[in-house]
């Protein structure tokens, strides 16, 4: 079972020289990551409840008047094309759907938090957070198009895909020529990560998603996202997201420090039917449904 994210570490640990108190400090520093913001862990339950109302969304939203101006905000963006302007949550929830409001709402508290500048990774203020909005577009766009039903957590997963970075930044930093002198030798950025700091942003980042009490599907979908052929349980959503993260990177979103091109998992690929076409389409689609949020991505 993959709920164990060290499960799929390029290399087992007893087989690297790590140092231990700098891996001991990055989990203490895990542990101690900021939790869910207040109203997207009051509204995360709600997903996975089928007698979940617009009324219930309404009395949670209506003690945080900021968040639902945004919220409204990006409702009303080019994005969604709705033919009318919407003033309220309840249109809001009425036009879109209350799980599709619920992404909106996770998507709105997430950003301040993923704004900052990641500089171990070289990503200025505001670029993960473009990357990871991108990663959540093609994502989304990728599940309709292969018609995947019960794939409602994917637009969030893909969102946090890479929230570890946000802890693992400065430690990359510190160990920065170690790092990219075993990618000069042809080694990956991720695996390169792990090597040098006995852990990696997916695997920080599936900690903090289970810090947070969230599904094992999001856990599973943020461990795996580099190393989906290592998944063996809840994998359709690191599938998504494996794919989703190369078309974010394509389309030049996430080109930071480890922002290399990277190449679709084969069986991946084979278990999602896509194919070389279908990604380049799909590229080509979420750089022009990117486009619509510059407001909101700004």
């Amino acid at each position: 079972m993959c709920s164990d994210i060290n499960a799929g570490s390029p290399r087992k640990r007893e087989e690297i020289n790590l140092d231990e108190e700098k891996l001991s400090h990055i989990m203490t520093q895990v542990k101690s990551f900021p939790g869910m913001p207040a109203t997207a862990a009051r509204l995360m339950p709600l997903l996975q409840n089928p007698d979940a109302s617009a009324s219930k969304i309404e009395d949670i939203l209506k003690y945080d008047p900021g968040l639902t101006a945004n919220i409204l905000k990006l409702t009303n963006s080019a994005y969604f094309g709705l033919p009318s302007r919407v003033s309220s949550v309840r249109q809001a929830i009425m036009l879109l759907g209350w799980k599709r409001l619920l992404q909106l709402v996770m998507t709105m508290c997430m950003s301040a938090l993923m704004k900052k500048p990641v500089p171990g990774y070289d990503l200025p203020r505001g670029a993960l957070w473009r990357h990871s909005v991108a990663v959540s577009v093609a994502a989304d766009l990728l599940v309709k198009s292969l018609s995947i039903s019960d794939a409602d957590e994917v637009f969030t997963a893909a969102l946090l895909h890479d929230i570890g970075k946000l802890v693992l930044g400065d430690y990359v930093q510190e160990d920065l020529e170690k790092i990219e002198g075993m990618v000069t030798k042809g080694i990956s950025f991720e695996v390169a990560e792990f090597v040098v700091l006995g852990t990696n942003h997916a695997t920080v980042g599936a900690r903090i998603l289970q810090n947070w009490s969230l599904p094992q599907e999001l856990v599973n979908a943020v461990s795996w996202h580099h190393d989906p052929e290592n998944c063996d349980h809840y994998c359709l959503l690191s599938d998504v997201v494996h794919i989703a993260n190369i078309v974010g990177r394509r389309v030049g979103f996430g080109k930071g420090r480890d922002g290399q091109a990277l190449e679709p998992s084969l069986e991946v690929a084979e278990r999602l039917g896509v194919n070389q076409g279908h990604i380049d389409a799909l590229a080509e689609q979420t750089l022009q449904e990117v486009g619509k949020l510059t407001d909101i991505l700004n």
